[in-house]
């Protein structure tokens, strides 16, 4: 099929553009002596982590038990499950493991270890277990001098639990913009994680895995040093949230919603497109950022960004594309009825979410279909 056969709004991959994403994280990683594990959170699709996998990526993160058993049942066996996992969530978790996968599931409390170890000692198996950490004050974890960190350690210690890691994510990462500022927050991160590893070896735990990550620090560290994994997600398709960050141009963005102009109103400078914020998504990431988007980039057939042009409002089905400044009162000329638009995403994620599958667009400008996983 060719873009011009579709019917709009479709989810749409450029493949040259992901391939870039994806060896550039990894050569990243490389080069910095760790490994990488990729959160396919974002793409939730195996073409999408199996080229992450052939790049040299070991293992994935996933933030849903869903995730965990599609993509086991694809057959990918090493899976960090990167949230904390809810008692409810205990039974699932454990039939995975009882299949063959090797799941690492997270906690970050007394009361969330000692669920999971009466659990696996009632069940008769073992849970592999990350702490989670928190460097920067964005979410959930514990701080890597609590003496939290050693009581959930003494909770999990038992036959049914093995204590393999700590883990961190620098989320706060989001919120800036300049390179000194993104390798300064990929230092905390580092020395916050390693830290809390070396406090659990010092007690007498064992803490082979030092696992940190997001996109911009990812992209930004300059010293690994105690650190096995990387993880990173948004990375394989970029958005203009992390453009907006400065780890990647508007023509690194793989993902993008293809849209046709179905009417316009001329006096306004306004062409109206069949994809409103369904298919954009919600998302106004970039609303508080340096560059607002709107609800999203326009960007030709072919790829090439419209500087100026975004989608400025949105209604369910209908968005609205014009231009910033000056109305451009030639769009219904410029732009008629039928044409087709890229539209960049303010974040891959939320976007991705709006569709159960993705079209994949080749070099030669053929596209294939890719499913999508929904739910939890």
């Amino acid at each position: 099929m060719k873009l011009t056969d579709l019917i709009t709004p479709v989810a749409l991959i450029d493949l040259p553009r992901m391939q870039h994403n994806i060896e550039r994280m990894q050569a990243q990683v490389a080069s910095l002596g760790a490994t990488f594990r990729p959160h396919v959170k974002t793409s939730k699709c195996v073409q999408a982590t199996e080229a992450q996998i052939q790049a040299g990526a070991q293992g994935i993160t996933v933030s849903t038990i869903k995730e965990a058993e599609q993509f086991f049942a694809a057959g990918i066996r090493d899976i960090l499950y990167a949230v904390g996992l809810a008692p409810s969530k205990l039974a699932a978790a454990a039939a995975l493991i009882g299949k063959g996968c090797d799941l690492k599931v997270l906690t970050d409390s007394v009361q969330s270890a000692q669920a999971m170890a009466a659990f696996a000692k009632a069940q008769g198996l073992n849970f592999k277990v990350l702490i989670e950490i928190d460097t920067d004050d964005h979410r959930s974890g514990i701080k890597p001098e609590s003496a939290a960190l050693l009581a959930v350690a003494q909770a999990l210690e038992s036959p049914a639990c093995e204590i393999v890691g700590v883990m961190t994510h620098a989320g706060s990462s989001y919120d800036l913009n300049t390179p000194e500022a993104l390798i300064a927050m990929a230092e905390q991160e580092r020395a916050g994680c390693v830290r809390a590893a070396e406090r659990l070896r010092q007690a007498g735990f064992a803490c082979p895995i030092v696992s940190i990550g997001s996109t911009p620090t990812a992209l930004s560290a300059k010293n690994l040093e105690g650190v096995t994994e990387v993880r990173a997600g948004v990375y394989v398709f970029f958005d203009l949230v992390m453009h907006n960050i400065g780890v990647c141009t508007k023509n690194e963005i793989a993902l993008s919603v293809l849209t046709s102009v179905i009417g316009h109103q001329e006096e306004k400078g306004w062409a109206i497109v069949d994809a409103g914020w369904m298919a954009m998504s919600r998302d106004r990431g970039t609303q508080k950022q340096t560059t607002d988007f709107g609800y999203g980039q326009v960007c030709e057939l072919d790829g090439k960004v419209l500087e100026g042009y975004t989608i400025s409002g949105a209604n369910q089905e209908h968005g609205i594309v014009s231009r910033a400044g000056q109305p451009d009162l030639e769009i219904a000329k410029r732009f008629p009825i039928g044409t087709q638009f890229r539209i960049l995403p303010n974040h891959a994620c939320a976007t991705g979410a709006q569709f159960p599958e993705y079209q994949a667009l080749d070099a030669q400008g053929t596209v294939q279909t890719w499913s999508r996983f929904y739910g939890w």
